[in-house]
């Protein structure tokens, strides 16, 4: 029935989960925290970003100074982190990454340095809330206050305008860039491991709508009006392959996408046509 097995289905009739809880379960896994702010001034409007071991800081002590620390007010009142990363001086693109579900700006900040300085852009992060030392708990609504602070943040401290800025999301991270993307043009969008809903992560054999799924991207990928490109591996463990497929297949005005053949959830990056595939993206397809 519907593609689910009846175990399935017994559970979603007699025990409705709320969707904060689906989003939970699924979604929402704060690792230890791996980094700390010092003020940069007794104003404490700007922050030094300090490591500890778990961060696994790859690069050197002077190079953390080119990452300034900060925080911003969401609408729903949680006080996050964000990170601006200036990987390149004369970099035309910024980008706004929301990171996966299990990791904090800690551990993500060696990987966006070697990524900006790979494909000549600085990139801007945040911690969602309950992430890091964001605070608040994780749930659906806060994702989308989260990035919407980020987002004006990076308007009005530096001065980004939007055709400037590509919005990358990764895993649970394309959550918020999708829902961030259909109300704004902005010069480009990544979606790298996307889901079309929660679901549909949760039942993939589930072919019917339900009134308390979560997550639906599937949803509001057709209102993006910029540039997609979307990144999956054919062998994902967590959010199947056929989820990226729907979602390019939804996307307006998507770029051929990478498919990288044989890589997982987790591995994508370690494969050289993904850092060839951004580079042709940021500095030829974007460009023409």
């Amino acid at each position: 029935m519907n593609g689910m097995t009846f175990s399935e289905l017994m559970y979603l009739f007699c025990c409705p989960p709320l969707p904060s809880r689906i989003a939970a379960k699924l979604a929402f896994l704060p690792p230890p925290i791996t980094y700390d702010f010092t003020p940069v001034d007794s104003g404490e409007t700007k922050y030094h970003i300090k490591f500890n071991d778990k961060a696994e800081w790859q690069y050197t002590d002077s190079d953390v100074q080119n990452i300034e620390g900060f925080y911003a007010r969401t609408s729903r009142g949680n006080r996050i982190a964000c990170i601006f990363v200036r990987c390149c001086p004369n970099a035309r693109y910024t980008i706004l990454f929301s990171h996966g579900n299990a990791v904090d700006l800690g551990q993500m900040s060696s990987f966006y340095l070697g990524l900006g300085m790979r494909i000549n852009c600085n990139i801007f992060s945040y911690d969602y809330s309950g992430y890091g030392i964001s605070k608040g708990k994780p749930t659906e609504r806060d994702l989308y206050a989260d990035i919407d602070a980020a987002w004006q943040t990076l308007r009005t401290t530096y001065g980004i305008s939007p055709e400037n800025i590509i919005l990358y999301g990764q895993s649970i991270g394309t959550v918020p860039t999708v829902d961030l993307a259909s109300r704004y043009e902005v010069g480009a969008v990544v979606l790298h491991s996307p889901l079309t809903s929660g679901i549909k992560v949760a039942f993939p054999r589930s072919k019917r709508k339900w009134f308390f799924d979560v997550f639906t991207s599937i949803d509001k990928v057709s209102e993006v009006n910029s540039p997609v490109l979307v990144i999956h591996g054919t062998h994902d463990e967590v959010i199947d392959f056929s989820h990226g497929v729907a979602i390019y297949e939804k996307c307006p005005k998507a770029v051929p996408p990478l498919w990288v053949e044989g890589a997982g959830h987790n591995d994508v990056e370690l494969h050289n046509v993904y850092l060839e595939r951004l580079k042709q993206f940021v500095t030829t397809e974007l460009l023409n």
